[in-house]
Parts: structure tokens; sequence; C-alpha cells
């Protein structure tokens, strides 16, 4: 059974960091993309960020591009997002996901397994 735990969410002021992790247990990652999703209540999941099974080009939305960064430790299975220079729209929870494939979609159906998610609340 694949199981993926996130951790390190909470509730920061505006401008601060948080570093949230993902260990996955059940299946090696090695072989395939990571991904951290975000979702507010009442719209859709999206992509944050992703990076390829060797942690090489990352992909990042416009919105967070610059201030969050994905990283993945394929020995520990498991995948990091550094988020600096929060903002209250970050306010979301924030899932991570293993892909069906070897390279970042932004597609939420090209992902297999999820988290239960982790809340990060940003205040003003």
């Amino acid at each position: 059974q694949v199981q993926l735990v996130e951790s390190g969410g909470g509730l920061v002021q505006a401008g601060d960091s948080l570093r949230l992790s993902c260990v996955v247990s059940g299946r090696s990652i090695g072989a395939y993309a990571m991904a951290w999703f975000r979702q507010v209540p009442g719209k859709e999941r999206t992509i944050v960020a992703g990076v390829s099974w060797n942690g090489s080009n990352p992909y990042y939305s416009d919105s967070i591009r610059g201030r969050f960064s994905i990283s993945r430790d394929n020995a520990k299975n498991t995948v990091y997002l550094q988020m600096n220079s929060l903002k209250p729209e970050d306010t979301a929870v924030y899932y991570c996901a293993v892909g069906s494939s070897s390279y970042p979609s932004v597609r939420v159906a090209r992902y297999n397994y999820w988290g239960q998610g982790t809340q990060v609340t940003v205040s003003s």
C-alpha cells in the first residue's frame, strides 16, 4: 500500500517561510515525477511545483516562481517544498503526489498517488 505523508504546514505571517515535506512509503519514487498541488475550498486543485525523476528541470507555476523551490531525495523517498516570502494568497491545503511518468505534468490525472494534505495559512 502506497502512502504519502505531508508535514510542515501551519499558520505563519506574510513574508515568513515554511518547508513542507512528503515521505512516501510502499513504493520507490526514484523513477517518477513528484509534485506539489494546492487547493482552496470551492476551487480546483492546481499544481504549484513539479520535479522530474532525477530532480532536473523543475516546473513552477507563475504565482510562486522565484519564491518556492521543490527538491527531492530519492534515497529517503521524500520530496520537499521550500516556501519563502509567503503571501496570504498562498493559503491553501497543499498536497504532494507521485506521478505516473518520469516527468511532471500540470494535470491532476497524471498523478497516481496523493497525500492527505497539509494546511498552510498565511495571515496578512
